[in-house]
């Protein structure tokens, strides 16, 4: 699947997307599990991002840790304004 960062995510990840391999179902194949191995693979930051953020799946908003993931995730940083 392609993972796009964008901006705090960016950051942490230090790069604006990358593939990651979905290995098997329960690994990386829902959000909550994806969001742990970015966890894990970029630290604290991450943390942070994945704690406050979003994920687009798809094009749709997931924040649900048992859904699953589609093609193409998107990891939002939360934002403000109005």
């Amino acid at each position: 699947m392609l993972v796009r960062y964008f901006a705090a995510a960016a950051e942490a990840a230090g790069a604006e997307e990358e593939r990651i391999e979905v290995l098997h179902e329960g690994d990386t194949a829902t959000v909550g599990g994806l969001a742990d191995l970015l966890v894990a693979r970029y630290g604290p930051t991450m943390a942070r991002v994945v704690a406050n953020g979003s994920f687009l799946v798809d094009g749709v908003v997931r924040r649900d840790r048992d859904a699953p993931i589609g093609a193409q995730v998107d990891v939002l940083p939360p934002f403000a304004g109005g």
